[in-house]
């Protein structure tokens, strides 16, 4: 089940969002038993067979977590106890996302014969790991207290907002939350009006400059020609931008209606001018998340250069896989690697701060991140196919992509195909364009610095009205259109 879809919509928020008011606030225990239900008849919806192992993961974070905070009672070291749990968790994920690929490179390699099991990937398999572990982790290190109840550490792991496409919400984050939260209109209102801001964002951009991207990278290499192949690119930059952003503003929105406060997880990434600044304003529950539990353990920065370039190699390789059983994410999380060692070791944000360089700042940055998108999708895509038991070498295709890219393999300039799509979207990218900047933001401060009364009036009728266009326009394109992918879906 996704959250642009009329089945959610139209009958599974409304259902539970009547059914939680309805409990009173001192029955919190009913409440989040109640959420803890739906959200693994949420789960349950797309994935019924994986349900259980779901469950499993609960009980099984919920044993250490009591385990782990026994030992600290006591003043024990619990090492041992978070090397079995570690064990634990990331043994179901490598069987789940990496079983298949490891067989494939070892028949490869070495020339053996293996027979590669198809194995399906439960949904959001990542995302619900990552908050397992934390879970744990959080515990050990005092951040937050081990649930005596698995029905609240469930609640936790399986809350339906974020349950199979983040963000990664950390346990530390919401640990009082859990029992000591409390519901205001103000904090309702604001959790819709972000719900909807992320549901526009999916069904009115992403989906629609996916149409394009789509197109692009299906055409067949002989046939691709340059313009095409930046149409697809820059498509794909835009759609996997506003499909995720979008997401996560309408899991935030969701918290917010039952109480929770997610933190961010986007920040206007496309304004970035280096790499460095790209990766703390995109994703990021999951760049703190190897920033804290990987990065920070093995030493961070205080360390010498050699550990420190060993240290980046090591987040930015586990980046790379989190994403997917490809080595086409293997390149795309050494190709940050690579840029973000170059800028940290050249100064490269403290030295070219004069505001000339920003123009070239921002289009290196933006050339970087579109180049690496490229390979994203192309690795996400021998993913969807390895699903379907078809074994993709998808490095070929992505290298031959990015060629014509930059007019490196014959290919035409221009073609009848990229006039059709770029006439078909055209209005799709320039709206993709728009709010990939914070224009929005910046009109609610010029209109909070209204002193007329008439211009704040003027202005909440505009908002409102636009407002609610936005929520009527999106609920029309769910109701018509039967295209709406997610792309982190898969992870």
């Amino acid at each position: 089940m996704v959250f642009s879809s009329k089945i959610f919509l139209f009958l599974f928020l409304p259902f539970v969002l009547l059914v939680y008011y309805g409990i009173p606030r001192r029955f919190v225990t009913a409440r989040n038993t109640f959420l803890l239900v739906m959200s693994l008849a949420f789960y349950a919806y797309g994935e019924t067979k994986f349900t259980a192992m779901l469950i499993l993961s609960i009980l099984m974070n919920w044993a250490f977590g009591l385990w782990v905070s026994r030992c600290r009672e006591k003043g024990r070291r619990a090492v041992h106890v978070l090397v079995l749990m570690l064990i634990g968790n990331l043994s179901i994920l490598a069987w789940f996302k990496y079983w298949m690929f490891l067989l494939k490179n070892v028949n490869y390699f070495a020339g053996t014969h293996l027979p590669i099991p198809q194995i399906m990937l439960p949904i959001g398999i990542s995302f619900f790991t990552f908050q397992a572990i934390s879970y744990v982790l959080d515990v050990h290190r005092g951040k937050g207290e081990a649930q005596k109840n698995p029905l609240n550490v469930g609640l936790y792991i399986a809350f339906f907002p974020q349950l199979v496409a983040g963000p990664i919400v950390r346990y530390e984050t919401i640990a009082q939350q859990i029992f000591n939260r409390k519901e205001t209109f103000d904090d309702f209102s604001e959790g819709v009006y972000r719900f909807i801001v992320g549901l526009g964002k999916k069904v009115l951009i992403a989906n629609n400059v996916a149409l394009a991207a789509d197109a692009a990278f299906a055409t067949p290499g002989d046939e691709l020609s340059t313009g095409l192949a930046w149409l697809g690119a820059v498509a794909y930059t835009f759609q996997i931008y506003f499909d995720f952003s979008g997401y996560s503003d309408m899991a935030i929105g969701l918290g917010r209606m039952f109480g929770f406060r997610f933190l961010e997880n986007f920040n206007y990434p496309y304004i970035s001018t280096s790499i460095s600044e790209f990766w703390r304003r995109w994703h990021i529950s999951l760049s703190s998340f190897f920033r804290d539990y990987v990065y920070i353990p093995l030493g961070g920065n205080r360390v010498s250069t050699a550990r420190l370039i060993v240290n980046l190699f090591v987040v930015w390789a586990l980046t790379g896989l989190w994403h997917g059983a490809d080595w086409a994410f293997v390149l795309w999380g050494l190709l940050y690697f690579v840029f973000l060692v170059f800028e940290k070791f050249t100064g490269f944000e403290k030295r070219l701060t004069s505001r000339w360089f920003v123009p070239l700042k921002y289009a290196y940055t933006m050339l970087i991140v579109v180049v690496g998108w490229v390979l994203f999708k192309c690795g996400f895509d021998a993913n969807m196919a390895a699903m379907k038991g078809e074994m993709v070498n998808s490095l070929p295709a992505t290298l031959h992509y990015i060629s014509t890219m930059f007019h490196l393999n014959g290919q035409p300039l221009w073609s009848d195909t990229a006039t059709l799509w770029l006439h078909e979207t055209r209005w799709f990218y320039a709206f993709a364009l728009i709010f990939s900047f914070p224009i929005v933001p910046w009109l609610i401060r010029k209109a909070d610095a209204l002193k007329s009364p008439a211009a704040q009036r003027a202005y909440t009728l505009c908002f409102s009205l636009a407002f609610f266009g936005v929520f009527l326009l999106s609920v029309a394109y769910v109701v018509k259109s039967g295209y709406n992918p997610f792309i982190y879906f898969n992870f």
